[in-house]
């Protein structure tokens, strides 16, 4: 990686430009950085020659006109360095390797058996181990947590690991001798579908997971917009329904009494006395089952409610759903809509909305995503 580095901020540009939207023409680049063609030059031949981009034929050329061509796309190499991804969750670590465009070409997980911060430190060295053998280029690792994490480093409070002020950044460099890099896990994800994902390309963007809890991203200008109460548990007092159900993870009628699955969970086991796991009760609910249809109905149209009013206030150009909640669009899908366009004005556009059925390696690609904007091209966007 040292042979790339320090990139100059012009440089930095270029790079981020043709990683994301690549491969892209001298002319194209050019204009999207808004630079002359002498000042192009200047910055792609270092870049080119420490191997970061490379040029590429032009689709269609024939190989015998290709050679020498000046005006050959210019792409990343993007087999050229390897990240690591990890997403710690409350029993299990689920990691990833993958390219310098987050391509993902390995899958790793382990068990978590202790939230000791020294533990899973150790942890987390072990499982890099083994990729840091078959992949000699490995460059950095991000990882994502739950919780309110401080610089990029320090995970401030994460409330289901019990930590409070943790070095995790530190801990795990020490035990790696990698740079590492740490976020809260839903900033993670909506970094790597602003970059690679649902929102490429876009300026204004939104992403919602639903799940275990409830988290919200706003990206404008096509960069994330950070915010300090970020997974400080706000969706516990978002209020949709003043009048809805109250369960223990939240206040009445929030974004996660109504969304979150151990909420729903809940009150079907308050309701019939029987505990039902998620897709349990989503089958239930499509097979017209009275208190399943009843709550995840419930469930539905806050949904849609909370997606009406994300668009009338942020006015987004897509609204990515994502998590392991999802489900409830297959089952309820319908009522989300209706429910969107009940709190729409008439005339308004509609929502793009996309959901994208997720597990938590997709969590991991995110802190990997990380890794690859801090560690390599300094794009810390925070």
């Amino acid at each position: 990686m040292s042979s790339w580095l320090p990139l100059s901020p012009g440089e930095r540009s270029v790079a981020i430009e043709v990683l994301v939207h690549g491969p892209l023409s001298r002319t194209e680049l050019a204009r999207r950085l808004d630079l002359s063609q002498g000042s192009l030059t200047r910055l792609t031949k270092p870049l080119i020659k420490s191997g970061l981009l490379v040029e590429v034929p032009e689709a269609g050329t024939p190989a015998q006109a290709r050679q020498g061509r000046p005006s050959q796309p210019l792409d990343v190499v993007a087999e050229s360095r390897t990240f690591l991804g990890f997403k710690i969750t409350e029993d299990m670590v689920h990691g990833v390797v993958t390219t310098l465009r987050s391509e993902v070409i390995a899958r790793l997980d382990r068990p978590l058996t202790s939230h000791d911060p020294v533990a899973v430190a150790d942890l987390l060295a072990e499982m890099a181990a083994e990729p840091a053998v078959r992949h000699p280029a490995l460059a950095g690792i991000g990882i994502g947590v739950g919780g309110l994490v401080r610089e990029r480093a320090v995970v401030g409070e994460s409330p289901f690991l019990g930590w409070r002020n943790v070095p995790l950044a530190e801990l795990v460099r020490e035990r790696t001798g990698l740079p590492v890099v740490v976020e809260n896990d839903v900033a993670a994800l909506v970094e790597a579908e602003t970059w690679f994902g649902a929102g490429r390309g876009l300026d204004r963007f939104v992403v919602l997971t639903i799940g275990a809890g409830f988290g919200y991203g706003l990206v404008l200008g096509g960069k994330r917009v950070p915010y300090a109460e970020e997974d400080r548990g706000f969706g516990r007092h978002l209020i949709i329904d003043p009048s809805g159900p109250l369960t223990p993870d939240g206040a009445r009628g929030s974004a996660v009494s109504l969304l979150g699955i151990p909420s729903i969970r809940y009150q079907i086991r308050a309701a019939t006395g029987r505990d039902a796991t998620y897709e349990e009760i989503l089958a239930a609910a499509a097979a017209g089952e009275p208190m399943a249809s009843r709550v995840i109905g419930e469930a539905a149209r806050a949904l849609g409610m909370l997606i009406a009013q994300i668009a009338n206030f942020a006015m987004p150009q897509k609204v990515l759903l994502a998590g392991e909640g999802v489900g409830l669009m297959d089952a309820a899908g319908d009522t989300v809509r209706e429910t969107i366009a009940a709190h729409r004005h008439p005339q308004a556009a509609p929502v793009g909305l996309e959901t994208k059925t997720s597990d938590f390696h997709d969590w991991a690609r995110g802190a990997a995503v990380l890794a690859i904007q801090v560690l390599v091209l300094g794009a810390d966007r925070a």
